[in-house]
């Protein structure tokens, strides 16, 4: 019998651990060194998938069977043995198949990096991180609390292309989203879409609902685009283009059935994020609904990964960038007067938030913004 505490094989403790911390008869296991070495080939990780993007290569395979690397190359015009080392980083990417040297486009490359894919990426994958220059920054930009190249002093160059990026995934989720809140079978709805970008919500309404009018708002050197796109839907004789600061253009009060917020919050100043807010609420009839698209911290703002990485791509871009946390928002919504608030998912990693417009009388002052 051993006395109590003895482990029972104290020279085998000894000899088969994982790591000696100098404690007899403990067992310690050291952490994994996965999550650092996934940070390290992060960079990377873009920058294989943006070559394989450029190159062609998915839709270079969706031409026809799979083939080796010497053969894409001979496509491509490229060197093979460059373009074989390539498409060996896209595969352990997850994105294309490899058997026998040959390379096959698999589920995940068929539905988001083909140019016509259902839900595709294409244009999304590069300009997702923002200005890329201001990665390299990002040490000064803490240190100094503001990037050296703002996206805020030509926002016109950054969000023509990145609101092109964007449609297609948030087309998915503003036209899921009408599973949770039937915005197809309101009644003549009118919507208000302030900085819509490409007006993936606006289009989304209106081909869902046939008596849905628009009133769509963005930036002069922007909103051509979400013109071209409502055209493109057939749904422009329905929409009234807006173009301006979405703080500064005529708003008529109590006039809306829907106020769209898209991925807009985030970039702005708390003053701004409050006035947008404050503005949704006025322009709203009672019982309507705001709906802010975004990506939302958790309460302790450390398990949602996703939305913390988005913090920080704002962050590295703009002066004001971050994420908040959903409480605090429904704090502010509260404070303007909404009620009945929830957060959905329409679709993965995609967040909206809801607020429906409470009758004066129940509107509740105050709140923290968020």
């Amino acid at each position: 019998m051993t006395a109590s505490g003895d482990s029972p094989f104290p020279e085998l403790k000894k000899t088969h651990t994982m790591a000696r911390t100098g404690r007899p008869y403990t067992d310690y296991k050291p952490p994994a060194a996965a999550p650092v070495w996934a940070a390290i080939e992060g960079y990377g990780r873009f920058h294989v998938l943006v070559a394989a993007l450029e190159l062609g290569t998915f839709e270079a395979l969706a031409r026809g069977d799979d083939r080796t690397g010497d053969e894409l190359a001979a496509e491509l015009e490229v060197s093979a043995p460059h373009l074989t080392t390539l498409l060996e980083g896209v595969v352990a990417l997850g994105f294309l198949e490899h058997h026998h040297g040959r390379f096959s486009l698999n589920d995940t490359a068929k539905r988001y990096l083909l140019v016509d894919g259902p839900a595709s990426m294409v244009d999304l994958v590069p300009v997702s991180p923002g200005p890329l220059a201001n990665w390299s920054d990002l040490t000064d930009t803490v240190r100094t609390g503001s990037p050296p190249d703002p996206i805020d002093d030509d926002p016109v160059a950054f969000y023509r292309p990145l609101v092109t990026g964007t449609f297609t995934t948030i087309f998915r989720c503003a036209s899921r989203a009408d599973r949770q809140l039937r915005y197809s079978a309101l009644d003549t709805p009118r919507v208000l879409d302030l900085g819509a970008g490409a007006a993936p919500w606006s289009c989304a309404i209106l081909a869902a609902n046939p008596g849905a009018t628009a009133i769509v708002n963005d930036l002069a050197g922007v909103v051509d685009l979400a013109e071209a796109k409502l055209a493109e839907h057939g749904v422009g004789d329905r929409a009234e283009i807006r173009p301006g600061d979405y703080l500064e253009i005529d708003v008529e009060d109590g006039a809306y059935d829907i106020v769209v917020l898209g991925h807009i919050l985030r970039a702005e100043s708390d003053d701004r994020a409050r006035a947008l807010i404050d503005r949704a609420a006025r322009a709203l009839k009672p019982g309507g609904r705001v709906l802010i698209g975004d990506y939302f911290a958790d309460r302790q703002r450390a398990l949602e990964p996703h939305a913390l990485m988005m913090g920080v791509t704002t962050m590295a871009s703009t002066r004001h960038g971050r994420v908040f946390r959903f409480v605090d928002l429904a704090t502010r919504l509260r404070g303007a007067g909404f009620e009945a608030l929830r957060l959905i998912e329409p679709i993965g990693f995609q967040m909206v938030a809801v607020g429906t417009l409470a009758p004066p009388t129940a509107a509740r002052p105050g709140g923290t913004h968020p």
